[in-house]
């Protein structure tokens, strides 16, 4: 936020400050991709272009570094000065500069995390789940210790909300290039090899640039799910029990894979792609019976190749490693089965009886995959029991490295995985089921929405019977405001199969999202668990149940720091609730990526979380760009998930308890005064007349609803006349485009400023874990923030009042966040993220230059008739680059 402090700017090549701090390696990578680029821009055919760019980019630099205000013009002028031909080549170059910059800054990230690996005196070791264990163990016990281990469960659930600005074309050149970049680094002692890397760079960077940056239309559905495999084939399905073996190398030392491991799968995934028909009419009983389909296929497949793998090892003659009686019988039963796949087996491995007892496994996986009912699986369980079978006729036999090498891995993924991949969640809005339960209430014939809405619970049931209970079943409420919005639910199962069917078996979750249903939430919780089908359930679970949080549309609601302390609020009365009802709670918080979402570190949260909310579950959305970020790499997800379930472990260690509700009930006189003022704050803002228009106005709001993000629509009804209208990612998303990211602070300055005295806000960043995280989450939300590009934003919409509270707030938070985190600038006590988010604004300032000239001319409408495809292609192209540059979209 520049018009508060700021230092040096950062030049590409290298010639300033905040540049040289960089590690040397990304530095080199960075300048050579960039040296690359600019060869394709020259030899583009675009006479002109590279010269075009350089002259934006270092009249930016220069205006980043100089703050005058005549820099500042010198480089709007420039931007100013491109026809609308040309300024869309230029947004584009520095579009896919920002790619190219985000997969170097990735591949560091990855090249420091392989070197930092197995060593035990590494940087990030002290945020492991085996230095949690430890400092678990010293408050409560090994033992102890050890049991809320192998309990804990950390359970992600992967969404299809349109917050992935990227095509999949260009996401797929870009793991290309990660590729070529890691190659490059294996063949830097020079000569050919390096050569040719750098050749073959320079060709997927031209494919990149070649390549159309924006989908020509939405993805469907289906599309969504095929995009959610990816990560699983490349990444989770490796990766999680790596993540396993690498918690149990660490606590058993030396020990490790000569004896049965310590640690159980704690990975559950979930995925809402396909199963969340909330607001999207696309997502129909038979899209989620193939999205269904599609993950089960994924995973078997899988399952069946790892099986041949791990046959393929098995060389152990029956001389050396003898059967047990156990694996005798198994085998048996197998040939019984399968004749033509024992004979087979006989013939590959005649005195080897582990191996050819793991082959008859793959081969009843395979009939599974295909759905050959004489030889397929019935359910997880049972392909689990053959193959500890197996392992145990091999501990027996002696040969326990080969029973917890390979094979224990498989283990772990058919526990994690089953044979769904990914337990598929319904969601579905309350008003919905209410509106189907009174026209069945009618007597009347069914509407077709009604009818849909019964053939999920059809489906759901069909789900159930092929793959298994665990693959669906959770069934998502949005919107929850009564116990009689939970047990509509129950009811509609029931009408969907009739008077002699048997419903599904379902796990009914509240989601609570505006700030009155978060208050209400503890008494219609204690409501609903006497309902005869929830109790019911609740006793078959061992008293298990899970309650969502929602942080979108809270934040929109109240304000992001009311939405905080009410969010925090919430979570203390249900799980002390819980608790005294002897339930053993999940809380699942749908947050998004952006800080106005609930984004922000995860492991940071977790750990101011109140007391019992966590109790070693965690379980929480994870939603568009942030998912590729997170597991689109393996490297990067292995430290993601051991970091989470580090803190998910640690969450529950009396100090960090102790320390939460000391800190909670100490500072509550300062949470009640900044609730209050910050939330007067906020009204005065969103309740002011005409707030909703100039905010359509002054933002990209109504033209990122013309992006192909995904196939859910951007608005709950055709207008936007109020803020209850805009679902929260195009809210926050908008606000972030025009550079002041608003969803994530406002209303901060006021609070702290109703607090007024700065040693005690220092005295609660030291020692209250909540405000802390919000604190440091708004510092990085204002360093992505620009006041003087934000201003000319502002200004669009001729509402001086309105703007003049938003720059003045933006001015207000930004100081005392300052002056209690302490320096003399932002992020000054993350020098990493610093030099991260200066490296890259100057390139952004660009990019929102010409984003800005376009939002005019549309809002103005100073422009041919034939002309408006191009101003609109030109902001779309510029949402998108923004999106890349600060790394963040909703």
């Amino acid at each position: 936020m520049r018009e508060l402090t700021r230092t040096e700017a950062i030049d590409i090549v290298g010639r300033d400050e905040a540049e040289s701090e960089l590690p040397e390696r990304l530095r080199a990578d960075v300048r050579m991709l960039g040296a690359l680029l600019g060869r394709v821009l020259r030899e583009s055919g675009s006479p002109g272009l590279y010269e075009d760019v350089e002259r934006l980019r270092v009249a930016t630099i220069a205006a980043y570094t100089d703050e005058s205000p005549e820099a500042f013009e010198r480089a709007a002028a420039i931007a100013e000065s491109f026809s609308v031909e040309r300024a869309e080549e230029v947004a584009r170059a520095f579009t896919v500069y920002f790619h190219l910059v985000n997969l170097a800054e990735e591949h560091q990230r990855v090249r420091v995390l392989r070197e930092r690996d197995g060593r035990p005196e590494r940087e990030d070791a002290a945020d492991s789940v085996a230095a949690a264990f430890v400092r678990l163990a010293a408050e409560v016990g090994d033992d102890t210790a050890l049991k809320r281990l192998q309990d804990m469960r950390f359970h992600p659930v992967f969404t299809a909300h349109p917050t992935e600005a990227r095509r999949r074309a260009v996401s797929t050149s870009i793991r290309r290039l990660v590729t070529l970049l890691t190659e490059h680094d294996a063949s830097l002692q020079g000569g050919a090899g390096e050569r040719r890397a750098e050749r073959r760079m320079l060709e997927e960077i031209d494919t990149l640039w070649r390549t159309a940056p924006l989908r020509a239309e939405k993805p469907t559905p289906v599309d969504e799910v095929r995009a959610i495999m990816a990560v699983f084939d490349e990444t989770l399905y490796t990766a999680v029990p790596h993540v396993y073996r690498r918690v149990d190398d660490a606590l058993q030392g030396p020990a490790a894979g000569g004896r049965a491991p310590v640690v159980r799968p704690f990975v559950r995934l979930g995925t809402w792609v396909g199963g969340d028909r909330d607001g999207n009419p696309f997502v129909t009983a038979a899209v989620t019976k193939k999205a269904a389909a599609i993950g089960a296929e994924h995973i078997l497949l899988g399952l069946e190749r790892s099986a041949v793998r791990i046959a393929k090892t098995l060389t152990l003659s029956d001389d050396t490693t003898p059967p047990n009686a156990e694996l005798l019988a198994l085998l048996q039963r197998l040939a019984d089965a399968d004749e033509d796949g024992a004979a087979d087996a006989a013939k590959r491995a005649k005195v080897e009886p582990h191996k050819r007892a793991v082959l008859l496994i793959a081969r009843r996986i395979t009939a599974t995959r295909k759905r050959d009912a004489d030889l397929a699986y019935r359910d997880p369980d049972v392909l689990l029991a053959d193959l500890q079978t197996v392992q145990r006729s091999l501990v027996e036999a002696g040969a326990p490295r080969q029973a917890y090498g390979h094979l224990q891995q498989l283990l772990w993924q058919v526990e994690t995985f089953g044979f769904h991949l990914a337990e598929l969640e319904v969601r579905q809005h309350s008003a919905v089921h209410a509106k189907v339960l009174a026209e069945a209430a009618s007597g009347e014939p069914l509407s077709p929405q009604a009818e849909e809405v019964l053939e999920v619970f059809r489906t759901i049931a069909q789900i159930q019977h092929r793959y298994g209970p665990r693959a669906a079943g959770r069934y998502i409420v949005s919107f929850t405001t009564s116990a009689r919005d939970l047990a509509a639910v129950h009811e509609l199962a029931r009408l969907a199969v009739g008077p002699s069917g048997t419903p599904p078996v379902l796990d009914v979750i509240p989601l609570f999202e505006t700030f009155a249903d978060l208050q209400a939430a503890p008494g219609i919780m204690a409501e609903i668990v006497e309902h005869p089908q929830f109790a019911a359930r609740l006793e078959a679970t061992g008293r298990r149940l899970e309650v969502m949080l929602g942080y979108s549309d809270s934040s929109k609601d109240v304000g992001p720091v009311a939405a905080n302390l009410a969010l925090y609020e919430a979570q203390a009365k249900i799980a002390a609730w819980a608790k005294d009802s002897g339930i053993q709670l999940t809380l699942f918080h749908g947050r998004g990526g952006a800080l106005g979402r609930g984004g922000g570190p995860a492991n940071s949260a977790i750990l101011a979380q109140p007391p019992h909310s966590v109790d070693g579950r965690f379980k929480l959305t994870e939603q568009g760009e942030v998912i590729f970020a997170r597991y689109g790499d393996p490297n990067i997800a292995m430290r993601h998930i051991d970091q989470v379930a580090a803190a998910v472990l640690l969450a529950s260690a009396p100090s960090i308890e102790t320390r939460n509700s000391a800190a909670a009930e100490r500072y509550a006189d300062v949470a009640a005064t900044m609730d209050a003022a910050s939330r007067e704050r906020f009204f005065s803002l969103v309740k002011a007349p005409g707030f909703a228009s100039w905010f359509a106005t002054v933002t990209p709001m109504e033209e990122i609803g013309l992006l192909a993000l995904g196939s859910r629509p951007a608005r709950r009804g055709l207008s936007v006349e109020s803020l209850e209208d805009l679902r929260a990612i195009p809210w926050v998303f908008a606000w972030s485009q025009a550079r002041i990211n608003l969803a994530g602070w406002f209303g901060l300055g006021s609070a702290l400023e109703a607090v007024g005295d700065v040693e005690l806000l220092r005295r609660a960043y030291a020692e209250w874990p909540l405000f802390r995280t919000v604190i440091d989450n708004v510092g990085m939300s204002l360093a992505k923030a620009d006041g003087r590009i934000a201003r000319r934003y502002l200004d669009l919409g001729d509402r001086s009042d309105l703007a003049d509270l938003v720059v003045d707030e933006l001015q207000l938070t930004g100081d005392w966040v300052v002056r209690i985190v302490g320096g003399d600038e932002l992020l000054s006590n993350k020098p990493v993220l610093q030099r991260a988010v200066k490296m890259r604004s100057p390139y952004v300032d660009a990019l929102s230059l010409l984003q800005l000239r376009a939002l005019r001319t549309l809002r103005t409408g100073d422009h041919d008739d034939a002309e408006l495809p191009h101003w609109q292609r030109l902001l779309l192209l510029s949402v998108s680059g923004v999106s890349a540059g600060l790394q963040n979209t909703g």
